[in-house]
């Protein structure tokens, strides 16, 4: 059952009940709500307890296992599932490049699939069945040393070179009403910084134009981009609630994670907690549709919360926003530079990577 299907509320709580209860969640006394909340932890999702379009989507791919079905690109809408994701990562462990294993049967699964088959001495036509699977439950693990897929990333990442010249930067700041505003001017703001340090950028949106989460996710595709980043604020019912968190695609289910992505959140983390006084909420994997659909390195920045008096009042700053703006931007180039040619965090400006060359336009 699709989430998408019309069907009534009582054939989804039935869907629901019985995947949560194959998948292990829901067992002996355990509400029905702890189990969403345990497999949306699971899953890298928002954890509320509630049956979003999101969840019953993850709910559906979570029931397939590689092997309960043919899978193909060749059905009038993608394939999505867990057994897709397990293809992915077998052809991945196995050299075959099907790009960020995303449990989407797209054309470089389906390419991926054909080399496979090729060499496996099965019919090359990019469809998984039970051949197929077959001949993957036969071979062995043949790459060491590292997931190909996230070698692939960060070899991508270091041809690229160290000059921020000539990258492409997708900026992609909140149109929630609560911080559409905030986020948009520090986007224009980091726009400006980057544009001066010869860097291509894309805004998502505009100051009139606000397109759905999945416009926004082709718009970045679409640009060749070499990163993406998601500028939002965060809220709590509790006030006491503070502090700035980066989020990277990446599922402890699956295995995988963005290496790029995962270094960035990590560079974007330190610079902003070392140049401000926000608390440090860490970074954190997870599996959300602009994380995850996005083929670029994305990273989501959650600036502080506008529940807290604290956050809300930094935020309001003019210079703390430039703060913030420059932090990003020095992230930025570390992504990019060597570690011979790194320096201390919360040290470097703007004019530091002038002086040195690294701005060649």
């Amino acid at each position: 059952m699709s989430p998408d299907d019309k069907v009534n509320s009582a054939d989804i709580d039935s869907f629901v009940s019985t995947t949560l209860s194959r998948l292990g969640f829901l067992v002996g006394e355990t509400t029905l709500i702890n189990a969403i909340q345990a497999f949306q932890q699971s899953r890298g999702l928002v954890v509320d307890g509630e049956l979003n379009p999101m969840t019953l989507r993850s709910l559906e791919e979570a029931r397939w296992r590689l092997g309960d079905r043919v899978l193909s690109n060749k059905s009038a809408g993608l394939m999505r599932g867990d057994d897709v994701a397990a293809l992915q990562n077998r052809l991945s462990e196995m050299g075959f490049n099907c790009g960020k294993v995303d449990g989407i049967f797209g054309a470089m699964t389906e390419n991926a699939v054909k080399e496979f088959q090729k060499s496996a001495g099965v019919k090359a036509d990019g469809t998984c069945g039970p051949a197929t699977v077959m001949a993957l439950m036969r071979l062995q693990r043949t790459v060491a040393g590292g997931a190909p897929t996230a070698l692939r990333e960060e070899a991508a990442r270091i041809n690229r070179g160290p000059a921020l010249a000539n990258k492409v930067i997708v900026l992609d700041p909140s149109s929630d009403p609560s911080d559409a505003d905030i986020a948009f001017d520090i986007a224009q703001r980091l726009e400006g910084r980057l544009i001066a340090l010869g860097v291509a950028v894309f805004l998502t949106r505009s100051a009139t134009m606000n397109p759905s989460d999945s416009a926004r996710i082709t718009m970045a595709n679409s640009s060749n981009s070499d990163l993406v980043i998601s500028l939002h604020t965060d809220n709590y019912s509790n006030e006491k609630a503070s502090g700035v968190a980066t989020y990277y695609y990446g599922s402890d289910l699956h295995g995988v994670h963005s290496v790029v992505g995962e270094k960035f959140a990590a560079l974007v983390q330190r610079e902003i907690t070392a140049r401000t006084d926000l608390l440090n909420c860490r970074t954190h994997a997870k599996s959300w549709d602009l994380l995850r659909l996005t083929k670029a390195p994305t990273v989501r920045i959650d600036l502080g919360y506008l529940s807290n008096p604290g956050d809300a009042k930094r935020l309001a700053d003019s210079a703390f926003r430039e703060t913030i703006v420059e932090s990003i931007a020095i992230a930025i180039q570390r992504l990019y530079l060597s570690s011979e040619n790194d320096a201390k965090t919360g040290t470097l400006r703007i004019s530091d990577l002038r002086r040195a060359g690294i701005r060649t336009v």
